[in-house]
């Protein structure tokens, strides 16, 4: 019986699916500060001790929500996630896809590969649409409180996250299964069969590595940002992504078409191999 491919499309999260960092919609509000203030004071931390921009944001999530009397557990994050503004078409994409695969026996599944949070992503509208979300996250005492970083995930720490997504991995502690020599037959999901989405240069590393290994990038940016889609655009001069695109997800939009085609080619290609080996 021939093995139905499956498609990964892996996602970004901020800038990629939502215009802004997820942080913007709801959270800085409650701690009585301005998104500008918000992210100068993590930069400020980050640059004044040499530290990861991703710990010191976290870092500051916590000190301010602490100095405002804002618990911190799993549900409060969650609640900060309810109201992330989403891009035109994100919330009916997923079924979109879904149903251009399957009517080209394709499985298609969705993966968030975020340096954000994933306690704030799972209270997301969207939330139930993933097979798994690879984010940050923090350690939790007894009672239910944050209390340290858990997983910090900076864009190199990202690419590791593809590889067991190949491999069929969903563990973000596993640090022995991810570098196992598997051959290319016995992988979940092959290379060429990944879709990433990101906005930007921090998910160039993630970017590059699809590319390389024969699956499919596409660079997004904000329709409304002409900076945005110069950097985009830039992305594809460079030969680091394959498409740039705004970030649209409507049945009409280039997004759409890009992925359709490239799910094409994915049956195509799973057919000619299954020829090549009867012969």
């Amino acid at each position: 019986m021939v093995k139905q491919p499956i498609a990964a499309l892996i996602y970004d999260f901020d800038g990629t699916l939502s215009p802004g960092n997820m942080q913007e919609f709801g959270f800085i509000q409650a701690v009585g500060k301005t998104a500008p203030e918000f992210w100068q004071m993590s930069d400020n931390i980050a640059i004044g001790q040499d530290a990861s921009n991703v710990l010191a944001y976290m870092k500051l999530m916590f000190d301010e929500a602490r100095a405002n009397g804002i618990p911190l557990r799993k549900s409060s994050f969650q609640r900060f996630g309810k109201d992330i503004v989403l891009f035109d078409g994100v919330r009916e994409w997923f079924s979109l896809v879904n149903r251009y695969g399957e009517s080209r026996g394709v499985k298609v599944e969705h993966y968030i590969n975020s340096s954000g949070l994933k306690e704030i992503i799972e209270g997301s509208p969207i939330a139930g649409e993933f097979k798994h979300i690879f984010a940050g996250s923090f350690l939790y005492d007894e009672n239910g409180e944050a209390e340290w970083p858990g997983l910090a995930v900076d864009y190199t720490a990202k690419t590791q996250f593809l590889f067991k997504i190949s491999k069929g991995i969903f563990s973000s502690r596993d640090n022995k299964e991810v570098n196992d020599s598997m051959s290319d037959d016995k992988k979940r999901v092959p290379f060429p069969n990944m879709i990433y989405f990101g906005d930007g240069e921090t998910d160039v590393p993630c970017m590059k590595i699809v590319g390389m290994f024969g699956g499919h990038s596409i660079a997004v940016y904000n329709p409304e940002s002409e900076s945005k889609r110069a950097s985009a655009l830039k992305l594809k001069r460079q030969g680091r992504v394959a498409f740039a695109t705004p970030a649209v997800y409507t049945a009409d939009s280039k997004a759409f078409k890009i992925v359709c085609a490239i799910i094409d080619k994915i049956k195509a290609d799973t057919e000619l191999q299954r020829l090549t080996r009867s012969c």
